[in-house]
């Protein structure tokens, strides 16, 4: 199957007017902001994203996308890969307009000036939020190990003079 790239913006309105469904990728090095969270120099992140009416004529986003990533484990320092996947359920409302009206399972994005999404932008903050805060392998495979870390040797040297054994000899005298 040929891999289509995802378009950077849509105009929701006309997408979903014309009942359009998009299917491909996004290309990590696209993505910027996640790319410097990430090890991965290459890769890509699997799309799937459909515009349409609700029940209520409210203006929806729908999709998933998925992707494999490499991150640092913050217990050993080690890679880990992690398999990161996203559900999506957005309500396009125009800039400045009101969302108090909107239901909670949707989440909120405002058109820019010429009524587009910037999808890339979209998916790329649903992936960052999906990162856990400390990703770390299960403790049972971690190769964390409880021996204290040490960088070199430390010289011990007694010859050095103690800089208060002049306050202890004022001390005597006084």
């Amino acid at each position: 199957m040929q891999k289509v790239k995802i378009p950077k913006t849509i105009d929701p309105v006309k997408v979903a007017k014309q009942r359009l469904a998009y299917e491909g990728i996004v290309e990590l090095n696209k993505l910027s902001r996640l790319e410097k969270l990430v090890q991965d120099e290459v890769g890509e992140v699997q799309v799937k994203i459909h515009c349409k009416y609700d029940a209520q004529e409210r203006l929806a986003i729908y999709g998933n996308a998925n992707t494999s990533v490499t991150l640092t484990c913050q217990r050993c320092n080690g890679d880990i890969g992690l398999d990161l996947e996203i559900d999506l359920a957005y309500a396009a409302i125009a800039a400045g307009k009101s969302s108090d009206h909107l239901p909670d399972y949707y989440e909120v994005v405002e058109l820019n000036e010429e009524g587009e999404v910037d999808l890339h932008q979209l998916i790329e903050d649903e992936l960052i939020l999906a990162i856990p805060i400390v990703p770390m392998h299960e403790e049972s495979t971690c190769r964390y190990s409880e021996e204290p870390l040490s960088f070199g040797e430390i010289d011990e040297q007694d010859d050095k003079p103690n800089p208060f054994e002049i306050l202890k000899q004022l001390k005597k005298n006084s």
